[in-house]
């Protein structure tokens, strides 16, 4: 389901008088803080213990969006196993609903009191069963592949 995040607002304009990158990734954080509590993350899960972090990203880029531009954005649970979680967004032009920029982004699951690595809780896991979209990432996988040796 799209959803309006916001506009373009003028910090976020640099000297090319679009968008800077740094920025859609804020717009991409703002999509993410709207679809956590739909999947059961956000405060639910840090009152068990346990948190999100994000380990990696990818965006691309498709179209510019200048200042005040209105945002929406779509959000698809792509894939998880009992550590990870994979999200991709897109960002649309809200009222013209043309896309700008995509995203993909890989979690961890980390047990707040020991800062390492932990698993989901089983409600937790429930919850994305029914939450997974039919959409299969595109750039990242949930086992992060390491540089070769040497």
């Amino acid at each position: 389901m799209r959803q309006t995040i916001c506009d373009v607002r003028p910090e976020w304009v640099d000297h090319y008088g679009h968008m800077n990158l740094a920025y859609y990734l804020v717009a991409f954080d703002l999509a993410t803080d709207l679809v956590w509590p739909e999947w059961g993350l956000g405060a639910p899960l840090r009152e068990a213990g346990f948190g999100t972090f994000a380990v990696e990203s990818w965006q691309g880029y498709r179209r510019e969006v200048t200042l005040g531009m209105p945002l929406a954005a779509e959000s698809v649970l792509a894939a998880y196993d009992h550590r990870r979680l994979l999200v991709k967004h897109r960002l649309y032009h809200a009222t013209e609903g043309w896309l700008s920029a995509e995203n993909e982004v890989l979690f961890l699951c980390v047990n707040l009191a020991t800062r390492r690595a932990g698993t989901w809780p089983e409600a937790t896991l429930a919850r994305f069963a029914e939450k997974q979209g039919t959409e299969a990432p595109e750039r990242l996988r949930l086992q992060r592949v390491s540089p070769a040796a040497g």
